[in-house]
């Protein structure tokens, strides 16, 4: 066999494999499949570097520690050939974004009504990937695979605008024809060197709506966001307390924000999630605030079980259903507001005694704090007490 015969049979092999892996990532509830070559990767160091220079990082020191490994593929793995890039649709029934409306309502962002994405689809990955060592068994040389969702350094939207999954929007996530903003993005490395598929093209035109969307104006620039004013980073990724300049902006949401998303043109082909487990569960799709207040850390831990707005914890938890209480302009919540004023943490503290300067007149708010401040030591909480 000559060496052109020899390179023409290995790709044919090449190909099966990657038409055997689309075909069983469908049957895995993955909405698509591509793959790019990390011979065609951009090296993100700089963006990376001037992005953390600029605070729009905010506290997630993290991204300046995994910034090099983070930057391009083969940083990551310095083996890696081909990135096989995967999407799974998790687009909700309605427009989320009616329930901002409803301040006695607790507002979650879709991906996080059910269960754990990250959870339910590193364990279809790993799957698939293994279906892929399995059919290159025989093979000369041994294929080696490496999974990841989300939480390790990589850019997988990116990575997924190369492979062809869609483009990155000007609110930077990623958009697809097929299934507009509502697709989770998992990834498997390689050291097989299967044929890419061709990049998409950016569709966004002189569409601006994401970024008029923001409540926080969180977009300096198309294509650019301040992490550190985005909603979803404050009530996930911050663990201090809530920028009070920015509390009145996140009305009601407790758990992320879809407004970027949602305001997405391209939704209109969107499709409904048919995992059962990215379906929204009854009890988060418009949830009462009043009862998420009255929550002690035990039942909230049992309330969301398996769900990812577990992992802030009770504390955070609390904050952002006090901001949203104080947002709400219902009276009803002044008492589940009071219960907070004596918690133990100082950051529920805090945020309660804003939610009640929120829902009280001042002639209310001064009645309470005669009554309720003696005994603060907290200085962040003295000064909310202060500032009405």
């Amino acid at each position: 066999m000559t060496q052109d015969q020899a390179i023409d049979r290995a790709a044919q092999k090449a190909a099966k494999v990657k038409a055997f892996l689309k075909d069983e990532a469908l049957k895995l509830g993955f909405a698509d499949l591509r793959v790019c070559s990390v011979q065609e990767a951009k090296n993100y160091e700089d963006i990376l570097k001037t992005f953390i220079q600029l605070g729009y990082h905010g506290s997630m020191e993290w991204m300046r520690e995994t910034l090099a490994r983070r930057s391009h593929p083969q940083n990551l793995w310095s083996d890696v050939q081909s990135v096989i890039m995967l999407g799974m649709n998790y687009g909700p029934d309605q427009d989320p974004r009616s329930l901002l409306a409803h301040g006695d309502k607790a507002n979650i962002s879709v991906y996080a009504r059910n269960r754990d994405y990250h959870d339910l689809i590193k364990g279809r990955l790993k799957q698939l990937a293994s279906k892929l060592v399995s059919r290159t068994r025989d093979w000369d040389q041994g294929i080696e695979v490496k999974v990841f969702v989300d939480t390790a350094p990589v850019m997988e939207k990116p990575l997924a605008h190369l492979a062809g999954l869609g483009w990155q929007g000007k609110h930077t996530n990623l958009v697809s024809r097929d299934f507009g903003s509502w697709l989770f993005l998992g990834s498997i490395f390689t050291s097989l060197a299967l044929e890419p598929d061709k990049a998409e093209i950016d569709r966004c035109g002189s569409c601006n709506a994401c970024q008029s969307a923001c409540p926080t104006d969180a977009f300096p620039a198309p294509y650019k966001i301040d992490g550190s004013r985005c909603i979803s980073y404050l009530t996930i990724e911050n663990k201090e307390e809530i920028p009070s300049s920015l509390r009145k902006a996140m009305g009601n949401r407790i758990y992320g924000c879809d407004d970027c998303l949602s305001a997405c043109p391209w939704n209109k082909f969107a499709q409904q999630a048919s995992e059962i487990k990215l379906i929204a569960r009854d009890d988060l799709t418009a949830p009462d605030l009043a009862d998420f207040l009255r929550m002690d850390e035990a039942a909230f831990r049992s309330h969301f079980s398996g769900s990812p707005v577990k992992r802030i914890g009770w504390s955070r938890f609390l904050r952002n259903c006090l901001v949203a209480a104080g947002n709400s302009a219902c009276d009803s919540l002044i008492q589940p507001v009071l219960a907070k004023v004596k918690e133990e943490d100082a950051l529920i503290r805090q945020h309660a005694v804003w939610a009640l300067g929120q829902l009280l007149c001042v002639e209310q708010f001064a009645h309470y704090r005669s009554q309720l401040m003696g005994g603060e030591r907290d200085p962040r909480v003295l000064q909310e007490w202060q500032l009405r």
